[in-house]
């Protein structure tokens, strides 16, 4: 008889399900440990959270120390090297633009590579905007090129270096070439300037391009204080040969 009570009692125990761990079961009430569970699930949690944060923080550490090291301690402007052979590039380390650019590149850990393809965007864009230099002498003619020597020695012998570097970017077109051409014309009269033009000793070049000017060679534009600067400076260069 006490047997078949032993085995009844078994029999209306309830027994832990193998997906519950032992430590969360309570024996005495057959049932799960609902507040041990509970706890542990919380503990686990934080834990848990604190792993992710710190995993988190290493994440960022390295990705500042990769930073640090791509981004060299000064960058090089390099030019692009396809730039054509007849374009002048100079580089004006002051640029606001360029100080812009070395900052930003550097706070964002760029290396000199991806620097470079900074520059090279600029400068190209720039490039893209400025007149073709072949076109610009199509549309002078077919002395094109005397046409341009004559108002680069006129602006040498007439201009303050100041003028003359603000002229440097007009006469890069056909049409500022025709504006220091009429400037030239209205000028003939002017006596060389002895002080504050540009101190330029001619070379034999220069001296061959003047005296393809209109005013030594054109009896209807003849000017006889040019062609006596001419004479001049060719006796000056040549008296010791």
């Amino acid at each position: 008889m006490a047997d078949e009570e032993t085995v009844s009692q078994e029999t209306q125990t309830p027994q832990r399900p193998e997906y519950i761990p032992e430590k969360f079961w309570d024996t005495n009430k057959g049932e799960p440990n609902v507040e041990a569970m509970a706890s542990s699930y919380n503990s686990l949690e934080r834990k848990f959270g604190q792993r992710t944060e710190d995993l988190s923080k290493s994440i960022r550490e390295d990705m500042e120390k990769e930073r640090i090291t791509n981004a060299p301690e000064k960058y090089e402007v390099n030019l692009p090297s396809d730039i054509p052979e007849d374009v002048e590039v100079n580089i004006d380390q002051d640029q606001p633009l360029l100080q812009w650019w070395q900052g930003f590149a550097k706070e964002k850990g760029l290396n000199q590579g991806e620097f470079n393809k900074g520059i090279d965007a600029f400068i190209k864009s720039e490039l893209s905007s400025m007149p073709d230099p072949n076109e610009e002498m199509r549309k002078l003619g077919d002395n094109s090129k005397e046409r341009v020597e004559a108002a680069d020695i006129w602006a040498k012998k007439y201009l303050t270096t100041g003028a003359y570097d603000q002229l440097k970017g007009i006469v890069q077109t056909s049409e500022g070439i025709k504006a220091v051409e009429e400037i030239m014309s209205l000028n003939k009269s002017a006596p060389i300037p002895k002080d504050s033009a540009i101190d330029h000793e001619p070379d034999e070049m220069d001296l061959r391009s003047m005296m393809k000017d209109p005013r030594y060679w054109d009896p209807n534009e003849k000017d006889d204080s040019y062609i006596r600067k001419v004479t001049d400076l060719y006796a000056k260069k040549y008296k010791d040969k």
